[in-house]
């Protein structure tokens, strides 16, 4: 049941990314079908990759049982997905924090949030960012 919520809540986050990121870009006049298609498809990558996570573990565990060794498969299964989940996680929650202050700049307290929060997840943003310059 773990690995179910943890997929829901990739897929929620993702989901939200991509409204908060239509909204934004609705609000400043640039929307673009190309971006959209690729954040589509990079959401749909993330969402695949936590499933194959999550699969992991689940096989792990299963793999535990069948050499007598439960708890040590478990574990591992668990925080493989568990760090998976996390970093994807953590990274949609910047980008979606990252939209909201484009739709609300005057709100300084959420960019010192999000500072924080890429200090955090480290170099996760730096390669998104780099991408969403190089196709404007």
């Amino acid at each position: 049941m773990k690995y179910i919520i943890m997929l829901l809540i990739v897929i929620g986050a993702a989901f939200t990314d991509l409204i908060t990121g239509f909204i934004k870009a609705y609000g400043q006049g640039c929307i673009s079908s190309r971006k959209m298609r690729i954040g589509g498809l990079g959401k749909l990558c993330e969402i695949i990759v936590t499933a194959a996570a999550a699969g992991l573990g689940i096989g792990l565990e299963r793999l535990g049982d069948y050499y007598d060794s439960p708890l040590l498969t478990e574990l591992a299964g668990s925080v493989t997905a568990f760090g998976v989940f996390f970093y994807i996680t953590l990274m949609e929650t910047i980008s979606v924090l990252e939209n909201f202050a484009a739709i609300r700049p005057e709100d300084k307290r959420l960019k010192r949030l999000i500072k924080h929060l890429k200090l955090i997840g480290g170099n996760a943003r730096q390669e998104n960012e780099y991408n969403d310059s190089e196709e404007e």
